[in-house]
């Protein structure tokens, strides 16, 4: 039976929301559930929700079919929808652009469309650019890697909050949480640490998908201007899926998120770009990989003498390519993931943090205590340097997370 336009939406936080549509299975089944995303229920409905309006696509290399062909492409060649500009977050939208960098403004050679920039734009500013687009509705469409400093959830902020000063319609088009939702985790952004690393107050590993977020963002953050939303959900998923149970393909969403088992520590091991030791950038496994020249097995073993759950760590050696300690022979150590529904990312980055200290005498925290807009407060950092061990700094966020998972609740549609 074919989707209903009402069947299919689930708009700004309203009750009836879509079914997940398929049957249990464990986490760990051998057979892959079938999910579909927001965009192929969007597709299966004729595009209904965007009828008669001129659109525009935020978007990037993840924004892909399980047949791994691009929405734009597949949308360009239907005449059921009026494409008419795509806008590009960081690292561009078809993918070229390393950190920190982007496209910039160009047609795209492979269908003609306009290609917009939106990295390091907002408020009135990206409004502006929404508005020269000739766009009437935005559509978002970006693969998260579940945490607060993965850029990718701040462009969706900005975007819709741009989006509601031009007075356009907004739809967000739903993926997985890779590394599962079953919870958040970690310590919540205090204002006054605001940046495009964390622009409002959720916690360090969010455990929402982008939908959850748009609709968290528009019922608390832009409350006074709230954007006129609608969100698509998938069908297939749970809470407790990682990516690698949902059968769909894995494109990087950034150069250095190769693969899902990078998304899975990343929320803790990002840490480690506000220290002076490489957080494995320019390396195969980057995230995974953490270390500096003089550092030796000594922090291996201080980190398994920890215990986290689901995770060992092995010594390791390795020469990045660029970004820290280019072309220079780094000690440390790589985290083996064992138990991916017990390991606590953002503990073990506390962990890592506070053993690295305890035996590296080259342990610094560096780029203007960069590790504080990370975390969202001095209070990591502060902590770390006063002596305390994992449990007391993991033990300070207790409340402010308390509090961030109340409201979150109000958000989930899985």
């Amino acid at each position: 039976m074919a989707l209903t336009r009402r069947g299919l939406l689930a708009a700004g936080g309203a009750a009836g929301a879509l079914a997940a549509g398929t049957h249990a299975t464990t986490a760990h089944a051998s057979v892959r559930r079938r999910l579909h995303t927001g965009f192929d229920r969007l597709a299966a409905d004729g595009y209904a929700l965007l009828s008669g309006q001129r659109v525009g696509v935020v978007t990037n290399p993840t924004g892909v079919t399980s047949a791994v062909r691009h929405i734009v492409d597949v949308m360009h060649g239907d005449e059921r929808i009026d494409l008419v500009a795509v806008f590009g977050p960081e690292h561009g939208f078809r993918g070229t652009a390393q950190a920190g960098g982007s496209e910039g403004r160009f047609d795209d050679p492979a269908t003609g469309l306009p290609v917009y920039d939106t990295y390091q734009q907002s408020g009135q500013r990206l409004a502006n650019v929404f508005t020269a687009s000739g766009v009437d509705t935005i559509v978002f469409d970006i693969q998260d890697a579940g945490a607060r400093f993965y850029t990718y959830i701040w462009t969706l902020y900005d975007c819709m909050q741009a989006a509601a000063l031009a007075g356009k319609r907004f739809v967000v088009l739903d993926r997985p949480n890779p590394v599962s939702g079953r919870a958040a985790l970690g310590p919540v952004l205090e204002p006054a640490f605001a940046s495009f690393v964390g622009r409002q107050r959720i916690a360090q590993a969010h455990g929402m998908t982008v939908a959850e977020l748009a609709l968290l963002f528009n019922g608390e953050f832009l409350k006074d201007d709230p954007v006129d939303l609608a969100t698509v959900r998938m069908s297939g998923w749970r809470r407790s899926d990682h990516f690698g149970d949902t059968g769909l393909p894995w494109v990087p969403p950034s150069p250095n998120m190769p693969t899902p088992d990078t998304a899975l520590v990343y929320s803790g091991t990002c840490l480690f770009e506000g220290t002076s030791l490489s957080e494995g950038r320019g390396t195969t496994r980057p995230f995974e990989l953490l270390g500096a020249p003089g550092v030796d097995r000594r922090w291996a073993q201080a980190a398994q003498s920890l215990a986290l759950p689901g995770v060992h760590f092995r010594e390791a050696y390795f020469t990045p390519t660029f970004n820290k300690h280019v072309g220079k022979t780094c000690g440390g150590l790589q985290l083996h993931v064992h138990d991916r529904d017990a390991f606590d990312p953002v503990r073990t980055g506390i962990g890592l943090l506070v053993t690295a200290r305890a035996v590296w005498p080259g342990f610094q925290w560096v780029n203007n205590n960069w590790i504080d807009k990370l975390t969202g407060s001095t209070k990591v950092r502060t902590l770390i340097d006063a002596g305390a061990d994992t449990d007391e700094v993991v033990g300070s966020w207790r409340d402010e997370l308390a509090a961030f998972r109340r409201v979150r609740r109000r958000y989930l549609r899985y």
